[in-house]
């Protein structure tokens, strides 16, 4: 059950016209009086005799007793409280209790308080209700509202509890701004997934993943087609920021701005350049910081490895490393994700885009990331930015596979520090994040795995037999169930190019199994086919290493044997 609390209005009967009204989109179906200050209060839904203008008149009235000099100017008080998706319906009456639990709370109308705020509470829809108050009691002083807010989702999980509702994470006060009830309707006029302001927050993200300057910050969003409005001082200094799409307009035909401070913590100017000046006060000082701006010349496949390697250590940090430096690493980790999503291939976009989208709830916490320790991440994000988009195919696909798979790891480390910090939003963000790269990377991995298992079919028994020896010598207790599975072939095969560049294969695999633990893994075998590869450098694709088929097999392939196909079945080469 998630509460929110509106701004403030000044014109009750406004509100109560929404409300009781049709909505933006015809929403609104049976408006109704659930609850009131007054058990007697009549209801204009209910009662055709009854106007809007006598309901606004009776909570009005305390407002309207004080002189006109006394009287706030922002008198109305409005919250919405919406149940889950998955709860079942709540009745009238239950929606009555919740309303009258939900303004004691918050210092509305304490319970037994005669004097309170006059209050009403509105339901139109089967999942919400609107609670509108006047913020003057009857006896002409103010209510005490401090921190209304965290009393009411404090309130909402007790009644999840009494309910039996599906328990929302409790909140800590670092979450981004929430849509609007006009700008979610908007959007969905609109026939969009999000509201501009979701769609603002993650172009914003993007466009200072891995950025080193207010220039490159500023030109990235213009090249993604986004409005700016800088608020510039009398002495001609940069104070901050708005952004706009060209086609988010209001209803005088202007574009709606947002700045960068209501789209998140994180992306108000002082807060993005603080990245910038942390990073270098890490530096030598007798050496001039690193603001390199030309793209990586090795290209997306190259820049991907690095990013694994820099996820991988991460994690390490993550596991071992004390909580301001964790703190920044997920922080950088977002930044990672933002630029996969920027530079990723079709098949993995919409996966890569949901996974950055979660993720970005999990990089906030109340716990002072320390920044400059971090500067790896976002190295390797601005490597994925400047190397440009990667091709779905040969090795900038199986590099995507390798970086996803390594990134699946670090929001997974994420997700278990936040749960052990009782950050339970944020490890809630990363799991939902973690999933949407489990299936982000099903897609990039499967055609490598494809020719890895083909490969891995392809080997000679004593080689193969050869594999399986490294195998239980290096991993005796996991041997057996990595043997059972379809991703066993792949695994092989990669052990035997770890032998051909010159690496042990037995201490190669010890070592790639020993880092981290395996249960979060769906397959064993891929996981240590990534880290092998990238621990012994080798292609990440499989076409260029050597074929240890034997020269007999392969004549006889040439001339038109079976071969396995994608799905490991034999057929008739052309």
């Amino acid at each position: 059950m998630i509460p929110s609390i509106h701004d403030r209005g000044s014109e009750t009967i406004g509100l109560i016209n929404y409300l009781y009204g049709p909505g933006t989109a015809e929403e609104h179906i049976d408006p109704h009086l659930v609850a009131a200050f007054d058990p007697l209060t009549l209801d204009p839904g209910r009662d055709p005799k009854v106007t809007y203008e006598q309901l606004q008149r009776l909570l009005d009235q305390p407002v309207n007793a004080l002189p006109v000099g006394k009287r706030p100017e922002k008198h109305v008080w409005h919250m919405s409280v919406r149940a889950a998706p998955e709860d079942p319906i709540l009745s009238d009456e239950d929606w009555a209790a919740v309303a009258r639990r939900m303004v004691a709370a918050t210092g509305i109308a304490p319970e037994g308080d005669e004097q309170a705020c006059r209050w009403a509470a509105v339901r139109h829809a089967d999942d919400h209700i609107h609670i509108i108050a006047t913020l003057v009691r009857d006896d002409g002083r103010r209510p005490r509202l401090h921190n209304e807010a965290r009393r009411a989702q404090a309130e909402c999980r007790r009644i999840e509890a009494d309910y039996d509702l599906r328990r929302v994470p409790p909140g800590d006060g670092t979450a981004a701004k929430r849509p609007t009830s006009a700008e979610r309707h908007k959007a969905k006029r609109q026939g969009k997934g999000r509201t501009s302001r979701e769609e603002l927050r993650e172009t914003a993200r993007r466009a200072v993943a891995g950025a080193t300057s207010e220039e490159e910050f500023f030109d990235r969003l213009a090249a993604a087609g986004v409005l700016i409005r800088k608020r510039i001082a009398p002495s001609g200094d940069l104070l901050g920021y708005k952004v706009a799409f060209p086609d988010d307009r209001n209803g005088d035909k202007e574009p709606v701005f947002y700045a960068g401070s209501t789209l998140s913590p994180d992306l108000s100017l002082p807060r993005i350049r603080r990245r910038w000046s942390d990073d270098t006060a890490t530096q030598n000082p007798d050496k001039p910081p690193d603001r390199t701006t030309s793209p990586a010349p090795s290209g997306p496949a190259a820049a991907r490895r690095r990013a694994a390697t820099a996820a991988w250590q991460a994690v390490l940090v993550i596991d071992q490393g004390a909580d301001a430096q964790v703190a920044a690493h997920i922080a950088a980790a977002g930044e990672v994700l933002d630029a996969l999503a920027k530079t990723s291939a079709a098949h993995t976009r919409t996966e890569l885009r949901e996974a950055a989208f979660s993720f970005e709830r999990a990089t906030r916490s109340h716990i002072k990331a320390e920044r400059g320790h971090d500067r790896a991440l976002r190295q390797a994000a601005r490597d994925l930015v400047h190397s440009g988009p990667a091709l779905g195919r040969g090795e900038d696909g199986a590099t995507t596979a390798m970086v996803i798979d390594m990134a699946f790891f670090l929001v997974t480390a994420a997700a278990q520090w936040h749960a052990k910090k009782e950050h339970a939003q944020q490890a809630a963000a990363a799991r939902e994040a973690a999933e949407h790269l489990r299936a982000a990377y099903r897609a990039a991995a499967e055609i490598p795995l494809v020719v890895l298992y083909q490969r891995g079919r392809r080997l000679a028994q004593p080689l193969r037999q050869k594999q399986v020896g490294h195998l239980r010598s290096a991993v005796p207790e996991l041997a057996e169930q990595i043997l059972a599975e379809p991703g066993w072939h792949a695994l092989a095969a990669t052990l035997a190019d770890t032998g051909s560049a010159g690496h042990d294969p037995a201490a190669l695999l010890a070592e790639a199994a020993g880092r981290r633990e395996l249960g979060t893994a769906d397959s064993i075998s891929d996981v240590l086919v990534w880290r092998l590869r990238r621990m012994a450098d080798l292609p990440a694709d499989a076409t260029t290493v050597p074929d240890h088929t034997p020269a007999a097999a392969r004549a006889s392939r040439r001339a038109g044997s079976p071969v396995a196909s994608r799905d490991g079945r034999p057929r008739k080469t052309r």
